[in-house]
């Protein structure tokens, strides 16, 4: 018997979480990824599919329990749309990266914008600086 007929890798429904607004977002490959298909208007766009992204979202869910492979599985059976588990570990890969980037530019901008007020407050109080005074004062 193979392990579909036994139902091996047939993975349970998380809880799903609050809906998202998906938006349309512009087309920089040939490539269509997962989840969206080319806009009907404008071929350098790509409208969502909310039901492969909700499913998307439930997927890496699963990766925590799960393998690629049969979260990959999983996935294809309740999309209909094919993604391989490479295909699925590259978009999640490339997910997290930007997640943490975006966490530690955010981070910085924190920081930036303390030091910044800190540099005024130096200013305003002027405590060992000098001003220049021009001739026409």
């Amino acid at each position: 018997m193979n392990r579909e007929s036994l139902g091996y890798w047939e993975l349970p429904k998380p809880h799903k979480g609050e809906e998202r607004e998906w938006h349309v977002i512009a087309r920089v490959t040939r490539t269509v990824p997962f989840g969206y298909r080319v806009h009907p208007d404008n071929e350098n766009l790509l409208e969502p599919i909310p039901e492969e992204l909700e499913a998307l979202e439930l997927a890496k869910r699963h990766l925590i329990q799960y393998s690629y492979r049969e979260v990959a599985i999983w996935l294809r059976k309740q999309t209909g749309r094919h993604i391989s588990h490479m295909g699925l570990k590259k978009r999640v890969d490339i997910e997290r990266r930007r997640k943490k980037a975006a966490t530690i530019k955010r981070k910085l901008a924190k920081r930036l914008e303390a030091t910044l007020q800190e540099i005024q407050k130096l200013e305003e109080q002027s405590i060992g600086a000098y001003r220049v005074i021009t001739p026409e004062e």
